[in-house]
């Protein structure tokens, strides 16, 4: 499933009024997460009822699961997330049902003024909390943001530049996404153009075909791959080719994040 975006606001700004009156991200967060809690503790008692009526029969295994869904439940009781309670796999199809809110991987997004970008206090708070949980944290300034919104391509970088930045925080929110829900790119690139494609980590070169089409993923052949700095370093394909970059890969490829690939298919 997909993550649940969460924003924690350590402005320290007069002319930015936080809904509380005062700036304490870690009880927004405490807030957001008891109210998460609530509603999967919610669902996860109805099954526990529904588990506790099987298992009267006295079968092992419907025993086997109320216990696991009653450690499940005081898990969230004792207010800690889904996604930290350890599950056996044969539960896994069972919790994946539940559609816990708690379950799902998190990012918060801290939103500082320009000074902040570095981190502060409060961005620190938010850190500690974020690698306790094996979450991600994205540090921004949504004033920047917003600058950032109105230039032309050409016009970014020298802005960026100028306030020691390499890039908008738009994009590390991005990538910090694609790492939490375990994803990755690849390109095709052609006379007309060039197309990102978005798979699993982990996919192997006939199962990232299979996202453009089913039939190349069938009649998968090989994959002529590109390293993405070779490509850009060749300045396109004929370069690449020219330097030896070009690379032949079988149905065992394990395909690599930003890979520029032609596949080779025969249906």
């Amino acid at each position: 499933g997909g993550g649940v975006g969460r924003v924690a606001e350590v402005i320290e700004d007069d002319d930015v009024v936080h809904v509380a009156g005062r700036v304490n991200p870690k009880d927004d967060i405490d807030v957001i997460n008891t109210e998460l809690l609530l509603a999967d503790l919610a669902s996860v008692e109805k099954a526990v009822d529904r588990a506790a009526k099987q298992a009267k029969a006295g079968r092992k295994e419907d025993v086997a699961r109320r216990d696991f869904l009653q450690g499940l439940r005081d898990h969230l009781d004792a207010g800690r997330p889904a996604r930290v309670f350890a599950v056996p796999e044969e539960y896994r199809p069972a919790v994946h049902e539940l559609f816990l809110l708690t379950a799902k991987p998190v990012m918060y997004v801290a939103n500082v003024d320009e000074g902040g970008l570095g981190g502060n206090a409060y961005t620190a708070q938010v850190e500690a909390l974020a690698k306790d949980e094996g979450a991600e944290v994205v540090i921004v300034c949504a004033a920047i943001e917003a600058e950032i919104a109105k230039f032309e391509p050409a016009d970014l970088q020298v802005f960026l530049a100028d306030l020691g930045l390499t890039e908008p925080g738009l994009a590390r929110v991005i990538r910090a996404g694609y790492r939490l829900l375990g994803l990755q790119t690849y390109f095709t690139a052609g006379p007309k153009e060039v197309r990102a494609w978005t798979i699993r980590a982990g996919y192997t070169a006939p199962q990232a075909a299979g996202v453009i089409h089913t039939d190349f993923e069938r009649g998968f052949i090989r994959a002529e791959v590109i390293a993405y700095d070779d490509y850009i370093r060749g300045r396109g394909e004929q370069g690449a080719r020219d330097a030896g970059r070009l690379r032949l890969e079988g149905k065992d490829y394990v395909m690599h994040e930003g890979d520029v690939v032609h596949f080779r298919f025969n249906v």
